[in-house]
């Protein structure tokens, strides 16, 4: 079985970082997804591609991942740069447009 170790991105519509420190592993599906013919809706036969087991760190993830004897690829994703702002940024002088 392969699975996919990552870090989430935090939502769009969000601005804080909250769900985004831990880290994922999610199995990777081992067969595709067909339409069923009756309603028409998405499915697959396999079920591991619904769990996602959390780590608190990237290492604790890997090591479960090889104790288990996964293979594993890891996601890194973009170290995030948080600018802090404040109200009264929006009102000084010199402020680029």
């Amino acid at each position: 079985m392969t699975a996919r170790i990552f870090q989430p991105s935090r939502a769009t519509t969000q601005s804080a970082l909250g769900k985004t420190r831990e880290w994922i592993l999610e199995y990777e599906p081992v067969t595709p997804r067909q339409p069923e013919s009756l309603m028409g809706w998405t499915s697959s036969a396999d079920t591991m591609n619904q769990i996602r087991v959390r780590f608190p760190t990237r290492e604790e993830a890997v090591a479960y991942a090889e104790r288990n004897g996964l293979t594993y690829c890891i996601s890194d994703t973009a170290i995030r740069r948080v600018r802090p702002k404040s109200y009264t940024d929006r009102f000084r002088l010199g402020r680029p447009n």
